[in-house]
């Protein structure tokens, strides 16, 4: 590790909410074999509490070249450095860090104390004394001292706990002085900024023995990890008792009630016929049933000329609608809430492109206010473009439409600043978790129409809740299911086959070949190697991994999503020496890979589950060291940000809920059993827009169709509802 040893000069750029800075740096002294370093200004970058232009640093880390800056010290580590010479002394002293002492009277200690004074000033205030000094201002050089000298205590203290500089930066922009009296006795309240494993770690630098605030903690984190693996809103006491035993090693059958008793009475848990919320997931449940309950009971009908109105709207898009259609369009325009469903197919999208136009035409609104009145939404990037392109209207992600800030991790819409649109519309609502739904719910007026699209039989969302089959299952809004199904040609079999999936009746034959269907059985073995045929003849047949996405159930394995990554990396963007690429771990990266975002971040446009191109990587420039193109967006990734990206030539089917793909392949093994269920199997098949390539065992496939795996969630909003409308308080 390299270090350079200088003054702090001025800032270019600093983010006051975690510490970041950019800033120049006069550099008296380096360890560096670089040219004409000494002497020089320099650009730095790192996490910092505090700098100052009268202090001498000393910052260790390393160089990195930016294109726009040339050389930058990115800094790991940094400390002040005490002054060491009696000059360095008397201009500290002398310094605004130090009230009642000016140049005489630093001189006048100095001449007295040497160049150690500082360190015999904070031993004993009574050396000031001896110098001649009165009382009132040897007290305010004493405390001055202290003060400034104290932040420096603290910094090492809490390096002594292992946290990092950018943790410490962090908290102590956050809580100031305050960290060490936080950090013994409410320890466990810095969850929101530090990993509940690292503060279990610090826990027990500072403690030797479980307390009780390390008991209520865990309790908390056992009820968050449980629901979060299952998918449930609340557990039963025994489930508690045994994550307790088993990862925390905390008996809690003798405490238990005590110890629940405690976390309600801090609003942290709430308790409610035997089951244990966490209390946000309990007042979201909550919060839902009284917004649907709200909102259904304004009177939104507008229904004035409406069969007029329809036949002018089917001369106009050159469309003749059913009567299911017809139902579903009247019914959006009759009611506040209501639901529509169906597999894929069954003309979801036409009957949305119908609602939005029959909705201007009977309310009258001209073309420029339409974005004011309407609102299309959906939860994951993608799905929010595929509605856009399939509707010609705007639409956006839920995380966008109510503002949400990455940084405070809040939404700026909400129930103080709320949207104001007329009529919403929420496609594939079967993605949305409680907490989602309830914040969407915050954030607009009650007296406007929703309508929820989805498809109740695909996966459920990846957090707590069932949101969708809930809804559905209180039976208390207006919900139209599509049953027909509209191929796209007579030996269209796609959505054929997914409504037999969900039957759970396979009536077809498997084996043969159809328009926009083929199964290839193969062993297990020779997965990897007929995916390699196929994908070799798309590509001669011009199609290319913008055009065709393998879809698999598990990332390990044989035939496991991270070993289909490599080969299909190989064979849609081999190795070229004009072509660069960097290893990060096991995983090496070229310019010109397909990659998949992991999170959302609103500020750059970026969204879970976003597909997108590196355009460029520089191992130089730490603050684009690669760049990935999303549908136009260019984002900027730091090195130690590309783990929020994979390889997205084979991914997940649950990452691709909410997208669809012209050609989509999938591989079907035994070896994938623990996976293989019913609606994972279904939701994969209905991404397949033109074609679907099943390979592998069809036993294995049918094995899948019978197997109803996914347990059903223990959610309360269905009860929550229906308690609501019968007046029940719950």
């Amino acid at each position: 590790m390299e270090y350079i040893k200088g003054k702090y000069k001025s800032s270019i750029f600093k983010n006051d909410s975690n510490g970041y800075q950019v800033g120049l740096f006069k550099v008296k002294e380096s360890s560096s074999e670089l040219e004409s370093i000494n002497g020089k200004t320099l650009t730095f970058t790192g996490y910092f509490r505090e700098l100052n232009t009268e202090d001498t640093y000393i910052m260790y880390g390393k160089y990195v070249f930016h294109d726009r800056y040339g050389y930058q010290f990115q800094v790991s580590e940094y400390e002040r450095c005490e002054p060491d010479s009696k000059e360095a002394v008397m201009e500290f002293l002398s310094s605004s860090f130090v009230k009642g002492c000016g140049e005489k009277t630093a001189k006048k200690i100095v001449e007295r104390l040497g160049s150690n004074a500082i360190n015999l000033i904070k031993e004993d205030k009574n050396n000031l004394l001896n110098c001649g000094i009165s009382k009132k201002s040897a007290d305010k050089i004493y405390d001055s001292i202290i003060s400034y000298y104290d932040q420096d205590e603290i910094i090492i203290y809490l390096k002594e706990l292992d946290f990092s500089v950018k943790e410490i930066t962090l908290l102590l922009n956050m809580f100031g002085n305050k960290i060490k009296d936080i950090l013994n006795n409410d320890l466990y309240s810095l969850i929101d900024y530090i990993d509940f494993k690292k503060l279990d770690r610090v826990y027990f630098h500072l403690f030797e023995t479980t307390n009780d605030m390390r008991i209520m903690a865990c309790v908390i984190e056992s009820i968050k990890n449980i629901t979060f693996e299952t998918g449930d809103t609340y557990s039963y006491k025994d489930e508690i008792i045994s994550y307790m035993r088993e990862y925390f090693q905390i008996d809690l059958d003798e405490i238990f009630d005590e110890v629940m008793e405690s976390l309600v009475k801090k609003r942290k848990i709430v308790i409610y016929h035997n089951k244990y919320y966490l209390y946000k997931t309990y007042q979201d449940e909550l919060y839902i049933s009284y917004a649907l309950y709200d909102i259904s009971f304004y009177n939104t009908s507008c229904l004035h000329n409406f069969d007029n109105l329809l036949e002018s709207v089917e001369q106009e898009y050159n469309i003749t609608y059913n009567e299911e259609q017809k139902n579903a369009i009247k019914t959006v325009m009759d009611n506040s809430i209501t639901i529509i469903t169906g597999g894929p197919g069954t003309g979801k999208t036409t009957i949305v492109n119908g609602i939005i136009r029959m909705y201007q035409l009977i309310n009258m609104i001209p073309d420029s206010k339409m974005n004011q009145a309407i609102a299309l939404l959906a939860p994951t990037g993608r799905a929010s473009k595929r509605l856009a392109e399939t509707t010609n209207f705007g639409s956006m992600t839920i995380h966008r439409y109510l503002k949400w800030n990455h940084e405070t991790k809040e939404f700026g819409i909400n129930e103080y600043n709320k949207n104001e649109h007329r009529l919403i519309i929420v496609d594939e609502v079967s993605m949305i978790d409680n907490e989602l739904m309830a914040s969407l719910l915050h954030g607009i007026e009650h007296d406007c129409k929703v309508v929820f699209v989805g498809d109740e039989f695909q996966l459920p969302s990846v957090a707590q809740g069932n949101v969708l089959k809930d809804i559905i299952a209180s039976d208390m809004f207006a919900h139209v299911r599509l049953k027909n199904i509209y191929r796209q040609s007579d030996n269209s079999f796609i959505p054929i086959l997914a409504r037999e999936i969900k039957n759970v009746s396979i009536e077809s034959d498997l084996r043969t070949k159809k328009d926009d269907y083929n199964f290839l059985e193969c062993k297990k073995s020779d997965i990897k190697s007929m995916l390699s045929e196929i994908i070799l003849m798309s590509i001669d047949k011009g199609l290319s991994e913008k055009n065709v996405q393998i879809l698999a159930p598990m990332y390990k394995g044989e035939n496991g999503i991270d070993n289909l990554n490599i080969i299909l990396q190989e064979l849609f963007n081999p190795k070229t020496n004009d072509k660069v690429s960097v290893k990060i771990g096991p995983v090496e990266y070229r310019e010109n890979d397909k990659v998949l975002n992991l999170i959302n971040n609103i500020e750059q446009n970026i969204f879970n589950g976003d597909i997108g191109y590196i355009k460029k990587i520089d191992e130089k420039n730490s603050q684009a060291f690669m760049v990935v193109d999303y549908y136009g967006n260019q984002v900027a990734y730091k090195r130690e940000e590309v783990g929020t990206i994979r390889h997205a030539y084979a991914m997940s089917i649950h990452k691709s809920q909410g997208s669809e793909f012209n050609h989509v392949i999938i591989p079907i093994t035994k070896e994938f059993n623990r996976m293989l269920y019913n609606k994972l199997l279904y939701t994969g098949i209905s991404r397949a827009k033109k074609s679907l390539v099943l390979i592998g065992d069809i036993e294995a496939f049918l094995y899948a169709v019978n197997n109803s795996y996914s347990v059903e969630r223990k959610t309360s909003l269905t009860e929550f509802i229906m308690n609501k409308f019968n007046n029940i308080n719950s």
